[in-house]
């Protein structure tokens, strides 16, 4: 178990991580391995998480990639549901927020990446190294547009 305290006696520690889903699909197979392969691939972030009880909470980092051809045609879809079971003891509600948002998918991240890789290659396409992701910035991303949103009239 990986455990952190800060100087205010807050607390925060890893318990599990854990593979919860995966899937990889492959529509256009053996077709799609014919042909230069420059694919467009897009790739789709998103994180939740839940509390199992007090102090503890499930984070869970969705990782979808979308490899199409010059056609639009899917070549291949990977997606990975990677989670863990984090401790968070001492934190006021906005900290613990941002750590649930930030440092728990910035740890999941690696594996997760490693998944899609694995099965990328696993489909016979070739190995995809996903670039690291500031977890950090997609926070305050998305809770700009969240205030965005709220501010907006209805």
């Amino acid at each position: 178990m990986s455990e952190q305290q800060d100087q205010n006696g807050a607390q925060f520690a890893m318990q599990r991580i854990y593979m919860k889903d995966s899937s990889f699909e492959s529509p256009r197979s053996p077709q799609s391995f014919r042909g230069e392969w420059n694919p467009a691939v897009n790739l789709e972030l998103n994180s939740r998480h839940t509390q199992l009880e007090e102090n503890v909470h499930e984070v869970v980092l969705s990782v979808t990639v979308t490899a199409r051809n010059d056609a639009e045609e899917i070549l291949y879809l990977a997606e990975v549901q990677q989670a863990g079971i984090f401790t968070a003891v001492g934190f006021e509600q906005e900290a613990l927020e941002r750590a649930l948002g930030t440092f728990c998918p910035q740890v999941l991240f690696p594996y997760a990446r490693e998944a899609i890789d694995g099965m990328v290659t696993k489909g016979s396409f070739p190995a995809l190294m996903l670039a690291p992701v500031n977890f950090d910035a997609l926070y305050e991303q998305a809770r700009a547009q969240a205030a965005q949103q709220d501010g907006a009239p209805h």
